[in-house]
């Protein structure tokens, strides 16, 4: 047994320690925000935050979430995720909206950790997050429009 908790949530899973967290987070506890995108770590569909940081789901084993907290997309509510969730809103960022869960959940932890990010911060914390739809200069200044109102 692997007790781990979800969005505030304690789960205790019989599972293969090495399952990835996505299918965990997807499969067992039935919350799919989280994307899966290429599984190996490069696209960041999968971003959640593991103990506060921010990891690819794809590739973390369930083996190292052990004991501790992860949040998605469907339990971000602090005051960055919600100024980033509104300025995505706001500026009409999503197209097709497959990697908006981790464009967000990075997102999020770039404001956390730097509330007045410049162009290279944010290009620099976003760039393993990749958009086949290139809403780049959008999500740029869904993120400096979030800063602001965070401000």
């Amino acid at each position: 047994m692997v007790k781990i908790t979800v969005n505030g949530r304690e789960h205790a899973l019989d599972l293969d320690p090495e399952t990835p967290l996505l299918w965990v987070i997807r499969e067992h506890i039935g919350l799919t925000g989280t994307k899966y995108g290429c599984g190996i770590a490069q696209c960041g569909a999968c971003t959640v935050f593991l103990n506060g940081a921010a990891v690819r789901a794809c590739s973390t084993p369930l083996s190292a979430a052990a004991g501790g907290s992860i949040l998605t997309i469907e339990g971000l509510e602090s005051a960055q995720g919600r100024a980033i969730q509104a300025a995505w809103a706001e500026l009409d960022v999503v197209q097709c909206g497959f990697c908006q869960s981790g464009q967000i959940m990075s997102a999020t932890a770039l404001l956390t950790q730097n509330p007045s990010p410049t162009d290279a911060d944010i290009d620099a914390a976003m760039s393993g997050n990749i958009c086949r739809c290139a809403t780049y200069a959008r999500i740029r200044s869904a993120i400096k429009q979030a800063a602001a109102a965070l401000a």
